[in-house]
């Protein structure tokens, strides 16, 4: 009896050890996607392209091939907590990066990386880099999501644009009270502008401790009026906290602008996100309150 029970623990073990071991449905995926993929059968990895053809890109004054380092992809394979992964780039212009960024998110994607590739490149292109475990059908339909939403901007508007909206008007002055109040901090007066700088810290493999005044930070600077103002800096997040705080300042309207580490080896390690928002100054410290409050809540 004792024996029969042990088989059948082993037996249940391992079958939930293979239930995810069932081979890719590529055409699921091709289907959800919208796009036609590659099997690459040594490594089990299907692959569907979507190259940027529809926007014209020189880098140094040479007019690039998509080929060249332009063609946004996702790649799937078999999972191992989940029937499949995905990770893949997709080429953005800048007026595509955040609705792109949100329409990720809001699929069950996460955005992992954003950047560029190039220097002189017109007009600017960003890459940004996505991962995911799931369902593959429901991972590609995620990747087909965010594309959409690219291909929405493009759409709207066939050139990219060169700007968020109307310019700055200056000079200005940010009262700092309120926007203490806001964020829940001492901020740091100069010319009518306002900074808050919060500290992390992490420890180098030289044995170093660094903090606050070595960069490890998340800080914001505001310039502009009370009524109309623009806030920019860069949130210090350890790598579980990055999707908690991309959604929660995507969803307060704030623009992220890259994603990449600052630093080598550190520990913990620290993912920096900049960003850059628009509007009521309050409102801006708000909505950055509201991202650091995912990160006080881990």
């Amino acid at each position: 009896m004792k024996m029969t029970f042990s088989l059948r623990i082993v037996s249940a073990l391992l079958l939930s050890a293979c239930a995810f071991a069932a081979p890719l449905d590529t055409a699921q995926i091709e289907t959800a996607s919208g796009l036609k993929g590659t099997l690459n059968e040594a490594e089990g990895v299907f692959k569907v392209t979507a190259p940027r053809n529809d926007v014209k890109v020189s880098v140094d004054g040479w007019q690039m091939p998509p080929f060249m380092g332009l063609t946004s992809w996702a790649a799937f394979t078999e999972g191992k907590k989940a029937p499949a992964m995905v990770m893949g780039d997709l080429v953005l212009m800048q007026d595509e990066v955040n609705p792109v960024m949100s329409a990720a998110l809001a699929a069950g994607l996460d955005v992992t990386a954003l950047h560029n590739h190039f220097f002189y490149d017109e007009p600017k292109v960003y890459f940004m880099h996505i991962g995911g475990e799931g369902e593959a059908g429901k991972l590609a339909a995620g990747v087909k999501a965010a594309l959409d939403a690219q291909k929405a901007v493009r759409a709207a508007s066939p050139e990219p644009a060169k700007t968020f909206g109307k310019p700055l008007v200056a000079p200005g002055s940010i009262a700092v009270a309120p926007l203490e109040t806001a964020l829940g901090g001492k901020g740091l007066a100069k010319d009518g502008m306002a900074k808050f700088v919060f500290g992390r810290s992490a420890k180098m493999p030289c044995g170093c401790t660094v903090g606050k005044e070595m960069g490890v930070n998340t800080w914001a600077a505001f310039a502009g009026t009370d009524e109309d103002a623009l806030v920019d800096g860069d949130f210090c997040v350890l790598p579980g906290e990055l999707q908690g705080v991309l959604k929660s300042l995507r969803k307060s309207g704030v623009n992220v602008v890259a994603i990449h580490h600052h630093m080598a080896m550190e520990e913990p390690r620290y993912i920096f996100l900049h960003y850059w928002g628009r509007g009521p100054a309050v409102t801006l410290a708000q909505a950055l309150k509201a991202a650091l409050t995912t990160l006080e809540a881990k």
